[in-house]
C-alpha cells in the first residue's frame, strides 16, 4: 500500500488519492524533533524500564538508523536540516510552558546545557545546522522557527522524531496552520507505543500533512 492510500482515518477513508508530492531541495527543510538523550535513558524503576522496552527497541533499530539516513540524504541534496530539542533557559525551568510543568510523563526539567537534553550522538548536528531550543511542544510556538523558515524561503517541511502524538503532532499542526506543506516520515518517528504512533498518523494525515515511509519520501525530490 502506498502513502496515497495508507494511514487513512474515518474522514478520508473514501477520499480521492492526493497528487504526487514534488519537493524542491531549495525550498524544503528537514525538521528532526526531540530525538534527545533523555528519552533513551532507563526509567526510575526496572518495571517501568521494561514497560518502555518496545519504544527503546524501535528507537535503536528503526528510528535512529532511518533518521540518520534521512539526514544524510537531505544533506546530499542540499536540503536545510534543522533540529528541535526540548530545553529550558532557566535552571529552575520557570520559563517552560505549562505542558512541561505538569506532573507525570510530560514533566521535563532540562536546562539547556545538560547532556540529557542534547541530540543523540548518532544524529549530531553539523556546526552550520540550526538547533531550535523550545520550551513548548510545538517547535513553532514560542520560538523563531517560523521566521527562520520564511527567511530561508522554505515552503515544505519534512518532519520526523518523537513523540508522534505529542511534539511531532503539535509541530505539524502549527506548520499546517502557517501554510507550509508538511510530510511526516512514518519510520523515522515513534510514540510510546506503536498503536499510539499509528493512530496519531491516521489523525493528522491528509488534513495537516501527508504521511509516507522513508523510501517513499526519497522519491519526492525533483
Amino acid at each position: 500500500m502506498s502513502w496515497k492510500t495508507a494511514y487513512r482515518s474515518f474522514y478520508y477513508a473514501n477520499a480521492e488519492e492526493p497528487d504526487d508530492i514534488v519537493l524542491d531541495p531549495e525550498t524544503t527543510a528537514l525538521l528532526v524533533i526531540d530525538i534527545q538523550n533523555t528519552y533513551l535513558e532507563p526509567k526510575d524503576t526496572p518495571e517501568e524500564t521494561a514497560r518502555w522496552q518496545p519504544f527503546y527497541e524501535r528507537m535503536r533499530k528503526t528510528v535512529i538508523p532511518n533518521t540518520a539516513r534521512l539526514i544524510d540524504e537531505c544533506r546530499k541534496r542540499k536540503v536545510e536540516v534543522i533540529f528541535a530539542r526540548i530545553a529550558c533557559l532557566k535552571p529552575d525551568g520557570r520559563d517552560r510552558s505549562l505542558s512541561q510543568k505538569k506532573p507525570g510523563f510530560n514533566y521535563l526539567l532540562l536546562p539547556k546545557e545538560l547532556p540529557e537534553g542534547q541530540v543523540v550522538p548518532e544524529l549530531e548536528p553539523h556546526t552550520d545546522e540550526i538547533v531550535i531550543t523550545k520550551t513548548t511542544d510545538s517547535a513553532l510556538t514560542g520560538t523563531n522557527l517560523r521566521l527562520i523558515l520564511h527567511n530561508m524561503g522554505i515552503k515544505d517541511v519534512i518532519c520526523c522524531g518523537i513523540f508522534t502524538d505529542q511534539c511531532v503532532s503539535s509541530t505539524v499542526r502549527s506548520l499546517a496552520d502557517e501554510s507550509f506543506g508538511v510530510v511526516v516520515v512514518d519510520d523515522c518517528g515513534a510514540a510510546a507505543t506503536d498503536e499510539l504512533h499509528r493512530r496519531e498518523l491516521e489523525i493528522i494525515n491528509m488534513i495537516y500533512c501527508h504521511v509516507a515511509s522513508l523510501e517513499e519520501v526519497l522519491t519526492f525530490f525533483k
